[in-house]
C-alpha cells in the first residue's frame, strides 16, 4: 500500500509518516520544501504547495489513500482561500484522476466557532467558524465529502511539537493565576501520537458506506477537566497550579492587563467547555484509543520544559 501525504513535515503529518511506516505503508511524503534529511526506506519525498495547482499533478499516482494534512493557519484572507480551500479541491481532484480509494482531510473543531460546547456530537452545532482560517479549513470540507472521503475535526492536539496549546496555557496562567469555574471545564484533547495512529489505522482499513463521505470528531473519547491538565502540568514543573478562583470578569480584566498573547478568545477555549463526543471514530476504524486521556504529558514533558524555556528567553 502507498499514501500520498500532504503536510508531511508538519506538527502532526510527520508523526503519521512515522505510524504508517511501521504498518508497512509505503509514503509519498508532500511538502513545499523537502527536509535535508537522510534518505529514508519507504519514504518518496516530493516538493510540492497546495497554492500552486500545477505542482500536484501527479501526485497521487500510483498511490492508494490521500492523506491531505496541510493548512495555512494565518490572517491573510486570499492564502486562506487558495492553500486551504482551492488546494484542498485540486489535490481531491487529482486523488479521483488517480483513482485514489479514499482520500482523509485534517480539519479543525475551531469550525463550530464560539459558545460552550458540552459534549457535542458531529452535526449537533451548526458551524461558525470565526477566523478566516478556520472559515477556509471548514469550506475545504465538503470537497472531500463529495468525494465521499473522511474528515477528521480534532481539538486540542497536543505532546512533544506542540506550541500553541501547553504554551497557551502557560502564557494564559502567568497573566491570569487563577481557575475560573473552579477549573471544571471539559477539554477535547488527542495528543499527536493518538492522532497519528488513528490517521494511520484508517488509512489501512478498506472503505465501507458507513465510514465513507462523512465528518469525525478525532480526540480522546474521555474529555479532560481544565484542573486535571494544569494540575499535570504542575507536578511536572511546566506551570503553577493556582489556588484561587476568579470570576470571569476579573480574569479578562488581568489577561488584559499584562502583555501576552493568547487572546480571550483563546483564553476562552481553555476556560469553558470545548467538548466534542469522539467514540464513533475509534470504534468505526477498529483503533484504541490510549488508555488515559493525559497519558502523552510522560513522554512530552521534557520537550515541552525545552520549549517553555525557549520561549522565555525570546521574550526576557
Amino acid at each position: 500500500m502507498r499514501a500520498t501525504v500532504i503536510g508531511a513535515t508538519g506538527f502532526i503529518g510527520g508523526a503519521v509518516v512515522d505510524q504508517l511506516l511501521r504498518l508497512g505503508v509505503e509514503v509519498r511524503a508532500v511538502g513545499r520544501h523537502a527536509p535535508a534529511v537522510e534518505e529514508r526506506a519507504g519514504v518518496e519525498w516530493v516538493e510540492a504547495d497546495l497554492a500552486e495547482p500545477p505542482s500536484l499533478r501527479g501526485l497521487c499516482r500510483g498511490s492508494d489513500v490521500l492523506l491531505q494534512l496541510a493548512s495555512y493557519i494565518g490572517s491573510d484572507p486570499e492564502r486562506c482561500h487558495r492553500v486551504n480551500t482551492l488546494g484542498t479541491r485540486e489535490a481531491v481532484r487529482e486523488a479521483e484522476r488517480s483513482g485514489i480509494r479514499r482520500t482523509v482531510l485534517l480539519s479543525t473543531a475551531a469550525a463550530y466557532g464560539a459558545g460552550v460546547h458540552r459534549g457535542i456530537a458531529v452535526g449537533q452545532v451548526t458551524p461558525g467558524p470565526l477566523s478566516v482560517a478556520s472559515a477556509s479549513r471548514r469550506a475545504a470540507e465538503q470537497s472531500v465529502l463529495d468525494a465521499h472521503g473522511v474528515v477528521l475535526r480534532p481539538g486540542l492536539v497536543v505532546g512533544a511539537g506542540d506550541r500553541w496549546v501547553v504554551p497557551a496555557l502557560a502564557d494564559a496562567l502567568r497573566r491570569v493565576p487563577a481557575h475560573w469555574g473552579g477549573g471544571q471545564a471539559l477539554l477535547s484533547l488527542i495528543s499527536v501520537h493518538d492522532l497519528a495512529r488513528l490517521i494511520a489505522g484508517i488509512t489501512v482499513v478498506q472503505p465501507t458506506p458507513e465510514t465513507e463521505g462523512r465528518i469525525f470528531h478525532a480526540n480522546h473519547p474521555r474529555p479532560v477537566p481544565i484542573a486535571d491538565l494544569i494540575s499535570s502540568l504542575a507536578a511536572r514543573g511546566l506551570v503553577v497550579d493556582p489556588t484561587e478562583d476568579w470570576p470571569l470578569d476579573r480574569c479578562l480584566a488581568a489577561l488584559g492587563e499584562r502583555p501576552g498573547w493568547v487572546s480571550e478568545r483563546q483564553f476562552r477555549l481553555l476556560a469553558e467547555d470545548h467538548w466534542y463526543l469522539s467514540e464513533d471514530v475509534w470504534n468505526a476504524f477498529g483503533v484504541a484509543p490510549a488508555p488515559e486521556p493525559l497519558s502523552w504529558l510522560t513522554d512530552a514533558a521534557d520537550w515541552y520544559r525545552r520549549h517553555l524555556a525557549e520561549t522565555d528567553r525570546h521574550s526576557a
